[in-house]
């Protein structure tokens, strides 16, 4: 395991960090910094506080106190010393860096016409830790074929966050590029994979380059807003299948639509612990009603154990909760 992330820290947290066993750095999700409050990290769904001898604790009175000159060199690391570069990130309240870890910030938010223009006076931290899981579809993937036709179906993902939507579909680009269909017995050849990463974490691209195995046939549209990218991709890569992160928008959903129809196969992600939390959703209710996906996967977590649930496009229960396999990231 390459723990780059860790350099991600100023000196004193990152000291009480590699204080910590190799097994429960494998599964880091989050750390979270607070100005002046306790330092805590979620490793495996789980919560603790950090003592400054990177000791385990669940009292936040023996807990590290991260200080002002914590958060300002935190701060300048992930911004590569340059944080006027970071106007648009500042105003979504994240940094994604190289490598698909995204910092969630808080602060004191600045408004322009009544519009968050950007943060200042940031004090809050929240480290997503990205991590690669090969073989995490290999449970799912089979489901979301049609064989028949050889091709894979419109299918969206759902779950609450933290549950490993972001893994989940990176491994599923892998699969479909490479040809290799999960624990089936299938011999297709690999199809092409266009991935919309809007927030450079499925791919985890440095320079345009992914940084993490996303396929041999896989093309990336890096930073780009997912209706945009979409339909670039519809006009100038032509892909078998599309991917794409955390769909919401109504332009999300028209550009879903053009692609459908342009005969490109859809694998998307949104945020909901239902099929039903669709309906409450303007921008995707439209898509639920006219059945315009053709399978559901509703991702579930309680603790390490994750699992699933499959639904046709009627919203029919097709499948009882399965396990995947383990891990996960902090971005789904």
């Amino acid at each position: 395991m390459t723990l780059n992330w860790l350099e991600l820290f100023p000196e004193t947290v990152k000291r009480m960090l590699h204080n910590l066993s190799n097994e429960l750095l494998d599964h880091v999700e989050e750390v979270r910094i607070r100005e002046g409050r306790p330092l805590e990290i979620n490793s495996a769904g789980r919560h603790h506080f950090l003592d400054r001898q990177g000791g385990l604790t669940l009292r936040p009175e023996e807990a590290y106190i991260p200080t002002r000159e914590d958060t300002h060199r935190l701060l300048d690391l992930i911004s590569n010393h340059s944080l006027y570069t970071m106007e648009e990130e500042l105003r979504k309240g994240f940094i994604t860096i190289p490598g698909g870890h995204r910092v969630g910030l808080t602060g004191r938010t600045v408004l322009s016409g009544g519009k968050v223009e950007h943060i200042r006076d940031i004090s809050g931290f929240n480290v997503r830790i990205a991590k690669e899981i090969q073989g995490a579809a290999d449970d799912m993937l089979p489901h979301l074929l049609d064989r028949k036709q050889k091709r894979v179906m419109h299918s969206l993902i759902l779950s609450p966050p933290q549950h490993g939507k972001t893994t989940l579909l990176r491994d599923l680009a892998r699969q479909i590029s490479y040809g290799k269909w999960g624990n089936s017995a299938l011999h297709w050849p690999g199809m092409k994979v266009g991935i919309v990463d809007e927030r450079s974490e499925i791919a985890g691209c440095l320079r345009g380059v992914p940084g993490f195995d996303v396929g041999p046939r896989t093309d990336v549209l890096d930073g780009c807003p997912k209706a945009e990218g979409m339909m670039m991709m519809i006009r100038s890569m032509s892909p078998d299948v599309l991917i794409v992160d955390e769909i919401g928008r109504p332009e999300d959903a028209e550009a879903v639509i053009e692609a459908l129809h342009a005969g490109i196969s859809v694998i998307a992600t949104a945020h909901g612990s239902s099929v039903q939390d669709m309906r409450v959703r303007p921008a995707l209710f439209g898509l639920l009603e006219n059945r315009l996906f053709e399978m559901y996967a509703v991702l579930n977590r309680n603790g390490e154990h994750r699992s699933y649930k499959l639904y046709d496009g009627g919203q029919r229960a097709l499948q009882t909760t399965m396990s995947r396999s383990p891990g996960g990231d902090a971005h789904a």
